[in-house]
């Protein structure tokens, strides 16, 4: 299982696909690419696409999730949380993967 959504995560994206009046049958693309302070760096998107031949795909509290398969192997037990504070708000990713982060935790490096 490459990463989880926890419910308050999965909330917020439905709120989000709600909003912006996303088509039916929408993923949550999850990914990791080159870049950022740290070497690698996550990726959220909405994807229509889904190939059963790269991707892994899973679902959390009703909200379909998708991985490639590369980005999967950095991933492999990531949860995804939503965080939402005074001093910030976003995703948050708890990735037992990373040996070291920036400090805007939107970079790793494994």
């Amino acid at each position: 299982m490459a990463v989880i959504l926890t419910e308050k995560a999965a909330n917020e994206v439905k709120r989000i696909l709600a909003d912006q009046r996303v088509e039916p049958g929408t993923v949550l693309r999850v990914g990791v690419t080159g870049g950022g302070c740290s070497g690698f760096s996550y990726a959220l998107a909405f994807d229509k696409s889904f190939d059963e031949k790269t991707d892994s795909k899973y679902e959390y509290h009703g909200v379909p999730v998708v991985v490639d398969k590369k980005s999967a192997l950095y991933l492999d037990g990531t949860t995804i949380d939503f965080y939402d504070g005074l001093e910030a708000r976003g995703f948050k990713f708890d990735n037992p993967n990373a040996v070291k982060s920036c400090g805007c935790g939107s970079s790793f490096q494994a």
